[in-house]
């Protein structure tokens, strides 16, 4: 999946909130963490995170509940 097609799953207008991590695409629309898309006012769904989530609280295991949906190409 490229970034720009990554994107349109933003959580908005029912589409699915799709986020990337490390080359991998998570469907993370079952989340209550996720609404809209929107993920603790400070980052949004349809973007690879990669870089961000070295400074979240967590770390990235809490990526192993979510479901992957895809490899990010670029």
């Amino acid at each position: 999946m490229r970034k720009s097609e990554l994107e349109k799953y933003n959580g908005q207008n029912g589409n699915p909130a799709y986020i990337a991590y490390n080359g991998k695409v998570y469907d993370v629309t079952s989340s209550d963490m996720w609404t809209n898309g929107e993920h603790m006012s400070a980052h949004y769904a349809g973007m690879d995170l990669t870089d961000e989530i070295d400074g979240a609280p967590h770390d990235d295991e809490v990526l192993e509940k979510f479901k992957i949906v895809g490899e990010l190409d670029d």
